[in-house]
């Protein structure tokens, strides 16, 4: 959970069509803020501190879970690297919204992952009998880690990608992980239809955007929004000349003149509803044991905190995390619910240089952190925000804030809490969508015919392992919970295309 330290400059002008890195969807309503008696940074400050430390924890328990499997809380995660940095701190007194700057592109293309290409980054790759792949570590001859630099015992190892963030915990590191490994596969894949060099590396990573643009689409955000809007977001049909075609549907809500933006009110409220997914602890893997839990964070002891190798305990077993043909009861483990209520985890997080982990010290404390950014970057009311939308806003007590993250939360919980409400699902909805048919290099736009199983890569590596009696890769999209839609390629299709561990035999002595 780590944030920037340094002050850099970013955009976000109140103009719809604003080129740029930020901007914002609604940008004729006004910021809201608290009523306090004292406007200063200080006072607000410390209004969000106590509301979140009052109001915006819980423990895990059965009454908490979702759902939607934990996996895809670390998923989201990933996305979220893939397509938003902003290094701001929250520690500067005022944050002007109109400079900052997005230090991703936006836009689904794995850039957390391939970096700036084996030119201009060439200690992300080896270059194999033809085949350019990406790094990898190991732990001893068992399982895989990212490639590491050395450092002494005890200091923070830090890992060769392409995106720091995505070591910031065990699991996601090993999203990050999976997508290494599976562009190898498809370089391999690659090589044996005859493409060596670049050329089976740019088929590779191709494939791999693909079908992460896929599963993002039909798998990841059909669980988390209503279906309704999902479907409404993007719509498939035949074009003028019998063509498949895609069309935005919330054009007039996410829209920008000649590229997409990233739109505060995703990134900075709608999209933050991941840090209510995240569960105090979580079951690892059989070697682990079953029963045994490991805390997200820890002051120490063991802990899924991250910037370090992985030990064989912390290795994810994939069937407890993703629904998976091997996966039975209580696996699957589960989310927490979608509402405003975090993991006390979230409440003593380590980054107060002064007081790591008091849950007095703002830093630590993962729900006031968002509380204020969201004045500091003036975004509006979430029921004006409601409003704008045709929406029926949803009642707060005179001591909730309106803030727009928490109203998502909040209206999400109302709704059930299993997935966004009607707010949170078009801001999270459109923005993907815009996202992917604003790319011109989008499967979306390029080939709007595409699927995974049309895929000449993936198609040959299917085949392998049909010859070899192993699962396909797409064998877990039946497995329920399925999202809406029932898509045929899941992010568990990622899991297994990396071969990385998937149920207990996996963890079985070699």
């Amino acid at each position: 959970m780590q944030h920037g330290v340094k002050n850099f400059e970013v955009v976000a002008p109140r103009s719809r069509f604003y080129q740029g890195g930020f901007g914002r969807m609604f940008p004729d309503l006004k910021p809201w803020k608290p009523e306090l008696a004292a406007e200063t940074a200080t006072a607000l400050e410390q209004h969000m501190l106590d509301f979140a430390n009052a109001k915006m924890t819980a423990a895990d328990n059965e009454d908490t879970d979702s759902t939607l499997p934990a996996g895809y809380t670390y998923f989201g995660q990933f996305v979220d690297h893939d397509i938003t940095l902003d290094v701001t701190p929250l520690s500067d007194a005022e944050v002007d919204p109109n400079r900052l700057h997005n230090f991703r592109t936006p836009r689904l293309d794995l850039d957390n992952v391939y970096g700036l290409g084996p030119d201009a980054q060439p200690y992300l790759y080896e270059n194999v009998a033809g085949r350019i792949k990406l790094r990898v570590g190991s732990i001893g001859n068992r399982f895989r880690d990212l490639a590491r630099l050395s450092r002494a015992e005890g200091e923070s190892q830090t890992a060769l990608i392409g995106d720091h963030r995505n070591d910031e915990n065990a699991v996601v590191a090993q999203v990050q992980l999976a997508f290494i490994m599976a562009h190898n596969s498809l370089a391999d894949a690659a090589f044996d239809l005859g493409l060596q060099g670049m050329a089976g590396f740019q088929a590779a990573r191709n494939t791999l955007k693909w079908l992460y643009q896929w599963v993002v689409w039909n798998d990841y955000i059909a669980r988390i929004c209503q279906a309704e809007v999902h479907e409404t977001a993007l719509r498939h049909h035949p074009d003028a000349v019998g063509e498949a075609a895609w069309e935005a549907g919330y054009k007039h809500v996410f829209d920008w003149r000649n590229t997409p933006y990233m739109p505060l009110e995703f990134s900075v409220a709608a999209y933050r509803f991941g840090h209510s997914l995240v569960r105090d602890r979580y079951q690892t893997n059989v070697l682990h044991g079953f029963g045994s839990f490991i805390p997200i964070f820890a002051p120490n002891g063991a802990t899924l905190m991250g910037f370090r190798a992985l030990e064989a305990d912390r290795v994810v077993q994939w069937d407890w995390f993703l629904p998976m043909t091997s996966s039975s009861n209580p696996f699957p483990q589960m989310t927490r619910k979608f509402d405003p209520r975090l993991a006390q985890a979230l409440t003593h997080l380590p980054e107060d240089p002064e007081r790591p982990g008091d849950s007095a010290k703002i830093l630590n404390v993962l729900a006031a952190r968002n509380l204020v950014r969201g004045v500091r970057m003036e975004l509006p009311a979430g029921t004006a925000v409601a409003k704008a939308l045709n929406v029926a806003p949803i009642s707060l007590s005179d001591t909730e804030p309106d803030a727009l993250w928490y109203y998502v939360l909040r209206e999400a919980e109302l709704d059930g809490g299993n997935c966004l409400g009607k707010v949170g699902s078009i801001i999270v909805a459109a923005t993907f969508a815009g996202l992917l048919k604003g790319d011109p290099l989008s499967y979306f736009n390029i080939e709007p015919g595409w699927t995974p199983a049309k895929d000449t890569l993936l198609k040959s590596l299917q085949k392998k392992l049909s010859a070899a009696n192993k699962s396909a890769l797409n064998a877990d999209a039946h497995i329920v919970p399925r999202p809406v839609g029932q898509p045929d390629w899941t992010f568990a299709a990622i899991i297994r295309l990396a071969g990385l561990p998937v149920q207990a035999d996996d963890f079985a002595q070699q």
